[in-house]
């Protein structure tokens, strides 16, 4: 199927390791250019180089730490005195730190507060302009089923992550007048280092080894197995098509049925 993307440039945030990774690279086997956003250069440059030879569009690194508004605004500056534009924004960013309500002060809260809403903001506040302008765009959030189905000591993201489905839905109404779409997607649990550093805190608190964790979390999904991050990319990278125009102001669960509610 033709997803009607080729050509287009992506900004995938988190996008050295993981769901953001596997995204990048959904998105260039579509034909997108993709710019690279993360912390780590090395693996930013990695990736860049592999998409290129693989797929033979224009991968670029950003290196930035996305939790830093100075950051953020340093890397759209560059990335728009490069192109001018970006037509497909995937915002994503490493988890806020586990922990329940009394365990988690101010400095956590102000933490997760720039990391999990504030990140999504600043990267749709700079990019949606251009989208705007050219009456085309795409705006896909990677969440967390905790919007849906809210997890024992994920109290920030829980918070946070419910918060960006809010602007998410709001905007969604705002702009599809200009053919922007604006849509979450909500992982379950994923093989990722996120899920196996929560993995750890999880044995940590129940005096128990992470493989037990594991296995108890596992027994819940419907599917029987924790999801690969190249499961979770390919409805990104529909959604970002022509082929998804009709849909916007959704939250997808991507988590094996492990989320129990009718809608």
């Amino acid at each position: 199927m033709d997803y009607g993307i080729k050509g287009k440039i992506a900004f995938v945030g988190g996008s050295s390791d993981g769901i953001g990774k596997a995204i990048a690279e959904s998105l260039a086997a579509e034909g997108c250019n993709v710019l690279l956003c993360a912390r780590s250069a090395e693996k930013l440059d990695a990736l860049a180089d592999t998409l290129k030879v693989t797929y033979g569009i224009t991968a670029e690194s950003y290196p930035t730490d996305l939790d830093d508004k100075a950051a953020i605004d340093a890397t759209v500056s560059a990335v728009l005195s490069k192109h001018g534009k970006v037509d497909i924004l995937v915002t994503n960013n490493g988890g806020p730190p586990p922990g329940n309500f009394e365990s988690l002060d101010e400095d956590a809260w102000e933490h997760g507060w720039n990391r999990t809403l504030m990140s999504a903001v600043r990267l749709i506040n700079a990019f949606l302009p251009g989208m705007k302008q050219q009456s085309w765009g795409r705006i896909i959030n990677i969440t967390s089923i905790a919007v849906k189905q809210p997890v024992a000591r994920l109290l920030l993201s829980n918070s946070y992550r419910a918060a960006v489905t809010g602007l998410a839905k709001t905007l969604s109404d705002e702009m599809a007048q200009f053919g922007i779409t604006v849509n979450n997607v909500a992982p379950g649990f994923i093989e990722t280092q996120r899920y196996t550093n929560l993995l750890a805190d999880r044995a940590k608190q129940s005096n128990r080894t992470p493989d037990e964790v594991r296995a108890d979390q596992v027994a819940v999904v419907p599917t029987g197995r924790v999801g690969r991050p190249a499961e979770l990319a390919s409805l990104a990278a529909f959604l970002a098509s022509d082929a998804a125009s009709y849909i916007t102001g959704t939250t997808i669960p991507v988590d094996g049925g492990l989320y129990k509610g009718l809608l």
